[in-house]
């Protein structure tokens, strides 16, 4: 990839596990029992065969990880995870697990504070196949502090080994005035900057192409005998504050501190502080700290988003899926195209294979939200 596109478009940018994006919600305008109304809403539309998701936060890590951007939440972590924990949650009904790898490098672990040997990460992952887990995954990271072209090679070589059915191969988020000293185990001249970073990935792209792991969305590949590569074929594949999944639901209750619930007409943010969370329940109120419901022009563009995360394509050959500003964005997306990007149709426009890396910026021209109140502060990480 030519060096002046990434620079050129490695900007901060929103991941869209959700639109509008946290930071741009209307919380003044956002009232407990709004989100209920819209819970119901969305709970009489959903039929019985399609569910209900549940997402859980369970805040007690171990240890800190300092390359971790997220509120500090419950994983299948190879270094203690034992055969027992696995078998009991198959018998309670599990049957995909990810295990956190980042890297093999013991230099990048140590930075990281994320040591652990590779046979720890085979014994788990072999547990897991031998009591019938029918998708496990491995998360890996490029652009990782002291991370270097050959690290990324041997932690891909390490994780073919073992097959896993499906890979988040992401990108580190350096984000240290957000976390605080979580990030700060390292210095910021030790992380991969540009077009240093983005040939880590180019490397490991090709590499998992080679050995039959396929982009089915930003971010993550997977073996076409997995639920997630069928969906992405299927065009049913879903992204929400989860991640990418192989099923859409339209309703999904977040369960713990800081998990976010969404009835795809609102979101709902539970409250941070485990204290709080408890006292709230034991007074029988919902553990709400904020929230949004969504405009018409919300859903449109939220419909928009997702199909460009989730198939790098989307229309508004439909009257519903059309709004005003769509004229506006195709000039904005223009050039993009000229750049090779995307394509431009009557009624659409698609991604290309060398726009699938910038898929962010994309999203970013139809964030009508964003364009109209810019961050007063840097809030997220680059795009690239």
């Amino acid at each position: 990839m030519k060096t002046s596109l990434i620079q050129k478009y490695n900007v901060p940018g929103p991941r869209y596990t959700s639109y509008p994006t946290v930071p741009y919600w209307d919380e003044i305008g956002f009232t407990t029992q709004n989100w209920i109304d819209s819970f119901k809403k969305s709970f009489e539309e959903s039929n019985d065969k399609e569910g209900i998701s549940l997402y859980i936060h369970l805040p007690f890590c171990e240890s800190l990880c300092t390359f971790c951007g997220c509120n500090k939440s419950f994983e299948g972590h190879p270094n203690n995870t034992t055969r027992q924990h696995l078998q009991k949650l198959y018998d309670l009904g599990f049957r995909r697990v990810s295990f956190g790898v980042q890297d093999y490098s013991e230099k990048v672990q140590k930075a990281i504070h994320r040591e652990q040997p590779f046979h720890n990460v085979a014994k788990v992952t072999f547990w897991a196949k031998e009591i019938g887990y029918t998708s496990i995954g491995h998360d890996i990271i490029f652009g990782l502090p002291f991370q270097e072209m050959d690290d990324v090679i041997d932690t891909i070589e390490k994780t073919k080994s073992l097959e896993p059915d499906r890979l988040a191969f992401y990108s580190y988020a350096h984000v240290p005035w957000i976390k605080g000293n979580g990030q700060r185990g390292f210095k910021d001249e030790d992380v991969p900057r540009d077009d240093a970073k983005r040939r880590l990935y180019e490397i490991g792209k090709e590499l998992l192409y080679e050995n039959e792991y396929y982009e089915i969305g930003m971010d993550h590949f997977a073996l076409k005998t997995d639920s997630l590569y069928k969906a992405f074929k299927n065009n049913t594949l879903h992204r929400n504050f989860m991640g990418y999944s192989s099923s859409k639901t339209q309703l999904m209750v977040g369960l713990g501190v800081s998990s976010i619930s969404d009835s795809w007409y609102g979101f709902a943010q539970n409250v941070k502080n485990l204290e709080d969370y408890y006292q709230l329940l034991e007074w029988d109120k919902l553990p709400v700290l904020r929230g949004h419901i969504l405009t018409e022009e919300d859903l449109k563009i939220r419909k928009h988003i997702l199909n460009l995360m989730c198939q790098f394509e989307t229309s508004w050959e439909e009257e519903s899926d059309y709004f005003n500003e769509i004229p506006e964005i195709i000039i904005q997306l223009k050039e993009m195209e000229n750049d090779g990007l995307l394509i431009i149709s009557k009624n659409g426009i698609q991604i290309t294979e060398k726009g699938k890396p910038f898929v962010r910026n994309i999203c970013m021209a139809f964030d009508l939200r964003l364009k109209r109140k810019a961050p007063e502060t840097e809030l997220f990480s680059m795009t690239v």
